[in-house]
């Protein structure tokens, strides 16, 4: 899964891609590197961020979406939203995914909305919101309580019909260094939900951090935390390095 930041204030690639033209060159060059589907994001959440209401977002996605879905009629897309009326809209437009951070958490009318449409569902965990969420995250169990979070949220998305579930353990929302690790080292115990599991590692402060680097000099880092989140039943990779997240899938492959 590539990822495609709007935003000026992304972590690592802010103002990039914020031109029409600038993403639909990036949106082809990771088709053309080997991305199965392209997450496009308007909004950061990074830590300290504030939420961001419908329609602002509106504002700032529906010009770039109706380009891109043009000109990329046969390629996958999935927004990244936690905001309904984003999520209706964008999948009446042609959207294939809906990828929401909060896992309803923020706008509770998104299960009931989702309920209508038969597209995958990313759930993820998040402890707190974005502008909150890296203000001492404490666990007891930092597997175990994300493992009864994404029960819950299962359970709940079931019922009202929403089966087609993809599920994202949160790397960096509202976990501290050791949390991440720790939830990489068990990643094989979400296996037991039996929905594939997506994982945004991607260049994160987890790996930067701990090499005394900075997102930009964390995808060797990045490609090695990818390949241990293969090995432990990770289906989708989440990243902004499309050809290097590939070849890492190649060459696992390979093993198997």
């Amino acid at each position: 899964m590539g990822i495609l930041n709007l935003t000026e204030d992304s972590f690592y690639d802010g103002g990039k891609y914020n031109s029409l033209k600038k993403c639909l060159l990036q949106c082809e060059k990771m088709i053309k590197e080997g991305a199965h589907f392209i997450d496009i994001g308007v909004h950061t959440s990074k830590p300290g961020s504030k939420i961001i209401d419908p329609k602002h977002e509106k504002r700032l996605l529906l010009p770039y979406l109706d380009e891109i879905l043009k000109e990329f009629n046969e390629v996958y897309f999935s927004i990244d939203t936690y905001n309904s009326e984003i999520a209706k809209i964008s999948i009446e437009m042609g959207i294939s995914i809906i990828n929401d951070i909060s896992a309803g958490s923020i706008d509770d009318q998104m299960f009931s909305i989702l309920s209508k449409y038969d597209v995958p569902y990313v759930i993820m965990h998040m402890k707190g919101k974005p502008d909150v969420m890296q203000k001492k995250p404490h666990y007891n169990n930092v597997t175990k309580e994300i493992i009864d979070f994404l029960s819950k949220k299962i359970k709940h998305a079931n019922k009202l019909g929403i089966n087609n579930i993809i599920i994202d353990p949160g790397f960096g929302f509202g976990k501290s260094e050791s949390h991440n690790y720790e939830l990489l080292k068990n990643l094989r115990d979400l296996k037991k939900f039996n929905y594939p599991i997506l994982v945004g590692l991607s260049r994160k402060s987890m790996i930067y951090k701990k090499l005394n680097a900075s997102p930009e000099f964390a995808l060797n880092g990045t490609t090695a935390v990818h390949a241990w989140a293969l090995e432990r039943g990770a289906k989708i990779l989440r990243v902004h390095d499309v050809k290097e997240a590939k070849e890492c899938i190649t060459l696992w492959k390979s093993l198997q």
